[in-house]
């Protein structure tokens, strides 16, 4: 029996793992649930799994309270005990599902007490991919990607040496505007950047794909996760979502990994690593799918794309001013405040605005992240 603390339970992540740990009962154990603000969801999970502990932000810590004060689960609110509950020894494996950068010192306190990630956060290791990397190793913490493509790559690098590895070919949907040009984009709404084509995500990460960002933040993902140079590392528009992404080894073979596009299978598999196990998940079938097609993304219209790829090369706080910005901006741009090409303006310009430090300790990250999101307020208020 795998016990499980899921970090964003009741986000997109989060509700598709209670899904696969409710059909795995037998295996899998609910012990943690966290939420932000969706209290009453997070009152029904806790009611159907009877976790050890929910967690919900403060200003619903009561109404949660009551209604669970029946049942043996013990309520918690506030970014400590979020940051704390990880250590503790009913917990094997963490899913860090949370939204942005709120993932990161849950993740680094959960890697100190040996507890094995599954990690849905890209932003953890777009932030502090050398952090994490070395914690992991020092603390012989097992570090499993939930993301398709990330999960993807892992699956084909199963039983081959890493410095086979010629290159990755992350795929990518190309989002609700692929094949636009800047001209089409300068009036687009949220409603219409939220109707994703293929899969059904939170709202920041659909946004995200809308722009390449989600891409871009991957590929920086994928440099720590697999120990690669940005040279190695290639997206490719993949319109049907069917081949999550691919490995081409250095005698010119190309592993892929295939399937429909559904997250609960690579949540499973990170939950069930080193095993696979049975389900019952709708298949694949080729003849449904009689033609895959591969584009060159347009780095000249989604922009953002770019800047997440001049972020990992230049390292350092870069690539957190890059997903500051980028949270910022995309929140401004859910609330009606920019429009959908600014959301790359805005990054451009903190990047080339916030001071940089080559080998940031989590304290100058810390400091980097705020300063960039208060930055980047004021020039959207300005």
């Amino acid at each position: 029996m795998k016990r499980v603390a899921i970090l964003g339970s009741t986000g997109s992540i989060g509700t598709q793992a209670l899904e696969v740990i409710q059909q795995h009962a037998d295996k899998l154990k609910a012990v943690v649930l966290a939420a932000g603000n969706n209290y009453e969801l997070l009152v029904h999970q806790a009611k159907t799994f009877l976790p050890e502990y929910v967690l919900i932000h403060d200003e619903h810590y009561s109404k949660v309270k009551e209604a669970l004060q029946n049942l043996p689960v013990h309520v918690l609110s506030g970014k400590k005990n979020l940051t704390d509950i990880v250590s503790l020894d009913s917990i094997d494996v963490v899913l860090t599902a949370l939204v942005g950068f709120a993932g990161l010192e849950p993740t680094i306190n959960a890697i100190k007490h040996k507890k094995n990630i599954a990690l849905a956060n890209k932003e953890t290791l777009v932030v502090a991919g050398e952090l994490i990397t070395q914690l992991c190793e020092q603390y012989q913490v097992q570090l499993l990607p939930v993301d398709s493509e990330h999960s993807a790559i892992f699956q084909c690098l199963t039983g081959e040496p890493l410095d086979t590895i010629e290159k990755i070919y992350l795929t990518a949907s190309g989002g609700p505007f692929r094949g636009k040009k800047r001209q089409d984009l300068q009036h687009i709404t949220p409603q219409q950047a939220l109707k994703h084509p293929n899969w059904s995500m939170g709202a920041k990460i659909t946004i995200d794909s809308a722009t390449l960002m989600n891409k871009g933040l991957e590929v920086i993902e994928a440099k720590w996760l697999f120990n690669l140079s940005p040279e190695q590392i290639e997206v490719v528009v993949h319109p049907q979502s069917i081949i999550h992404s691919m490995v081409e080894f250095t005698d010119g073979s190309i592993k892929a990994q295939m399937g429909l596009p559904d997250m609960k299978l690579p949540i499973q598999y990170a939950l069930s690593y080193p095993d696979r196990w049975q389900n019952d998940f709708p298949r694949f079938n080729f003849f449904n799918y009689p033609n895959l097609t591969f584009e060159v993304p347009d780095t000249q219209t989604f922009t953002c794309l770019s800047l997440a790829i001049q972020a990992m090369k230049e390292g350092g706080t870069m690539p957190c001013v890059l997903n500051a910005a980028n949270e910022i901006a995309v929140q401004a741009f859910l609330q009606h405040k920019i429009g959908f090409l600014q959301i790359a303006d805005y990054i451009t310009r903190a990047m080339e605005n916030i001071p940089h430090v080559s080998n940031p300790d989590v304290h100058q990250l810390l400091h980097t992240d705020n300063q960039t999101r208060r930055q980047v307020e004021q020039w959207i208020e300005s």
